[in-house]
């Protein structure tokens, strides 16, 4: 059957319970050997796709016609020979491991087929394993095919993410969402930069042909027109994977020469000069390791994926271009000069409406807080104002199950974003309308601070916003408590019943037995280091450590809990407060009323929950491998260079900047990763370069981290080296990492250390090569995960301080 009659009415097959038991039956076959989901996706591509070549030969041998596929040298790998009951699980394994590994080379095979099968393999050596999974690929029929389109998007959406790039699955409904505003038309050129799976591509195809059909759902494009559809469609990935399962997907889904091209978007020139009049996408939230090294075209000059791609996406529309594009949190209020940089640019002259999605969308793969971007660069020259939407239930809760719900704003979102993009394409300027699930904002508003920052609630009209709160000075509103008594740092008692608070960064600074020493809390207290300006705040009675701090006992005119998060946001020092109480308490603080305290309370309440469950990703992940005791032990020196780190010569070092960047150890290994250093050297002795693994070789000894560029490094410091061909190099990374703890240097007197022969010396498990991918690939999406939840935190994190902002306003 030819594929494009899938649609022709506009119909959706639904997925029919007996294909869903054969995908999950041939993933629960592989992950004992393939254990990534996007790895499972793969080879039952392959297999797939492997299976309907030969049913495409049969069927028209029936008809009377030839073998094309598998034919002449080609024919021992036939399918059908697979299967013959004679064919043992050794002599399958040797047949299907060396088709897959020709089958790019096969003259008869179109190349569509070619390209699924470039730089394919079987990932695992086990015949019986493959023999049972080949026979549940077996009971797929490609002339049986009404359902395989719904029943392959139901096997993509299984994979936690595309690829090793971070980019997470895009649910359905919500690319639908997308497709619907942009509203693709027929004769126009539709590009996704970072198609994945072919998901968006797909959506706007399945729109076009719907809003192209009769009243009975009969299509009423012509063959022709359903061609040059076919043809307008265009999507680049790059990972060969994700190019594979996307071509087959938009097979299945009636597009039988798709062009998805494997083709990096950030780093390579060759199709920059290709323009779109529809970009719809979901690029990748997370930079690579090692950063990235685009090339010169970009207007905005970054290393950040988020922000590159959103550049190309934004430059490469055509004069009447539209598109629609998933960011994460950081693009729209991060204030690094990039960030800042393409907001301008975008607010300037691309973008029409900002979209907030719920924060769970992702879920269960990552909680990161998204929105969607909507540019049209024609619209952007007519219209003064752009327009902001809150998506607050999109039918599933934010769990990690996504389980369906009654409450969905997407509808209504849709029609209030649809209206008002009518209105402003149509030049109403004069119009008082305002949707009701967002607000329109005047582009010169969101420019006047130079932020350009695009959080909707930031400009959102508000009561506490708009009203002038009475202004009253600090030591009216508290008394300061008195404790019985001041308990010593020396007296601090690790195993104690009752917390001690001091000025320190940590909530609770120690324990005490002590029950007379008890300060009795009635009514939360609000805690002041004079010295380090830390607030906290106790609910529950404790003791007060001799660290200078002040217990400040609020009246009825002021709730505690407001007190602190006034306190702590720290608006203080920006308008120039001394740090000490008895300085402080002569300031004027905001007061509003209680009711609007306590509105801005439950705000804070509602961003603390989600920042306290992403802190427990991030602060409990660690990179975890379990070691087979059958993988042979190497010393790390077999598989990798180890270089040591050699410090200039004294008074070669400096702080202007001249020269290499020069670091020394552990401490300032964050700034290797993100920043600048504060040394440099004019006589540099020993590099690390982009993604090498350092390990720290003085106290503390062990930890490991990557670099971002070319470095100059110390003696503190050892750059590892994976060896290529010898092991995989992500695998090196995270199995140091897991054994940081691990590593013993030589407990020297002075300071811990661990000699660069001792390094080479450690001993390093070295499993298959697949395994090392598998296990490397998994660890990749845990960190993804965990570095969401960092951007999660400081995203939430912003919009505590913007609640309490607003009172100062």
């Amino acid at each position: 059957m030819d594929p494009t009659q899938l649609h022709a009415k506009g119909v959706r097959p639904q997925l029919d319970a007996e294909t869903k038991r054969r995908i999950d039956n041939a993933r629960d076959t592989l992950v004992g050997k393939v254990t990534d989901p996007k790895g499972q996706v793969e080879q039952i591509t392959i297999a797939l796709t492997y299976k309907f070549m030969d049913d495409m030969d049969l069927q028209a041998v029936r008809l009377g016609g030839k073998r094309t596929f598998f034919a002449d040298n080609f024919e021992p790998y036939a399918w059908s020979n697979l299967m013959d009951p004679a064919v043992n699980a050794l002599h399958m394994h040797r047949l299907y491991s060396d088709g897959i590994d020709r089958m790019s080379e096969n003259p008869g095979a179109a190349p569509l087929f070619r390209t699924i099968f470039d730089n394919a393999f079987l990932p695992y050596n086990d015949p019986q394993t493959l023999q049972q999974f080949l026979r549940i690929i077996n009971e797929f029929e490609y002339g049986n095919s009404e359902a395989l389109g719904d029943a392959y998007e139901y096997l993509t959406s299984i994979m936690g993410s595309q690829g090793d790039a971070g980019q997470f699955r895009t649910p359905r409904h919500i690319i639908d969402f997308i497709v619907d505003i942009v509203n693709p038309q027929i004769g126009e050129t539709i590009l996704d930069p970072a198609c994945g799976t072919g998901g968006f591509l797909i959506s706007a195809y399945k729109h076009i042909t719907a809003a192209n059909s009769d009243a009975d759902g009969s299509q009423t494009l012509t063959p022709g027109q359903l061609g040059r559809l076919a043809d307008s469609l265009t999507g680049y990935d790059i990972d060969p994977g994700m190019v594979r399962i996307a071509l087959l997907n938009m097979y299945l889904h009636g597009l039988v020469d798709p062009h998805i091209h494997e083709y990096d978007t950030l780093t390579s020139e060759e199709h920059w000069n290709r323009y779109a009049d529809v970009i719809i996408a979901n690029p990748p939230f997370m930079t690579p390791k090692g950063g990235i090294r685009p090339h010169s075209k970009f207007s905005v000059q970054s290393k950040r994926s988020e922000v590159l791609f959103v550049d190309y996406m934004a430059e490469h529309l055509t004069t009447n271009g539209r598109a629609g594009i998933i960011v994460p949190e950081g693009i729209i209020f991060q204030t690094q000069n990039a960030h800042k940089q393409l907001r301008k640019m975008l607010v300037d002259d691309y973008l029409a409406a900002v979209i907030s999605l719920p924060g769970g969308v992702f879920n269960p793969y990552s909680g990161v807080k998204t929105s969607i971007l909507i540019l049209d660069k024609a619209l952007a020259r007519k219209s003064a104002s752009i327009g902001f939407f809150k998506v607050t239930n999109d039918g599933y809760d934010l769990g990690a199950q996504r389980r369906p719900i009654d409450k969905d704003d997407l509808p209504k979102v849709r029609a209030d974003l649809q209206e008002y993009l009518r209105r402003a394409r149509a030049g109403d300027r004069t119009s008082n309308w305002q949707p009701e699930t967002g607000h329109l904002v005047p582009r010169d508003k969101i420019a006047t601070d130079g932020e350009y920052n695009l959080s909707g609630e930031r400009y959102k009209v508000r009561t506490v916003r708009s009203a002038k709160w009475p202004m009253v000075r600090l030591g009216d509103l508290v008394t300061p408590v008195q404790p019985p008594v001041k308990i010593p740092k020396t007296e601090f008692n690790p195993e104690g019943k009752f917390p001690i608070i001091d000025q320190s960064q940590s909530a609770v600074a120690g324990f005490t037995n002590d029950e007379s020493a008890l300060v009795q809390v009635d009514r939360p207290l609000v805690i002041f280091g004079d010295h380090t300006c830390e607030v906290k705040l106790a609910k529950e009675p404790f003791a007060q450590g001799a660290d200078g701090v002040k217990l400040l006992s609020s009246d009825e005119r002021i709730l505690p809990d407001f007190l602190y998060h006034l306190l702590r946001c720290r608006p203080i020092e920006k308008r120039g407060y001394r740090r000490h109480f008895s300085l402080l308490k002569d300031h004027a603080i905001p007061l509003p009323t209680l009711d609007v305290q306590h509105e801005i309370i439950k705000e804070i309440e509602t961003y603390q929950r989600v920042i306290d469950g992403a802190r427990m990703v991030v602060e409990n992940w660690r990179p975890r491998i379990e070691v087979d005791p059958a993988w042979p032990v190497v010393e790390l020196g077999e598989v990798c260079e180890v270089i040591a780190g050699q410090s200039p010569p004294g008074g070669s070092y400096n702080t202007a900047g001249d020269g290499e960047p020069f670091y020394q150890g552990k401490s300032e290994f964050n700034e290797v990763f993100i920043g600048a250093p504060t040394r440099w050297t004019t006589d540099p002795r020993r590099f690390a370069i982009p993604n090498d693994i350092l390990m720290s070789v003085r106290a503390p000894v062990g930890p490991v981290n990557l670099t971002a560029k070319r470095i100059c490094i110390g003696r503190g410091l050892a750059a590892i080296r994976p060896l290529n061909g010898k092991v995989d190099h992500d695998f090196v990374f995270f199995a140091l990492k897991s054994n940081e703890g691990e590593v013993v240097g030589s407990g020297g007197t002075a300071f811990d250390s661990i000699s660069i022969k001792a390094v080479k010396q450690l001993p390093f498990p070295l499993p298959p090569s697949a395994t090392q991918r598998n296990i490397a690939q998994q660890l990749a999406q845990e960190q993804r995960a965990a570095d969401a939840n960092r951007e999660l935190i400081a995203s939430m994190e912003a919009r505590v301080r913007d609640a309490v902002a607003r009172v100062w306003s």
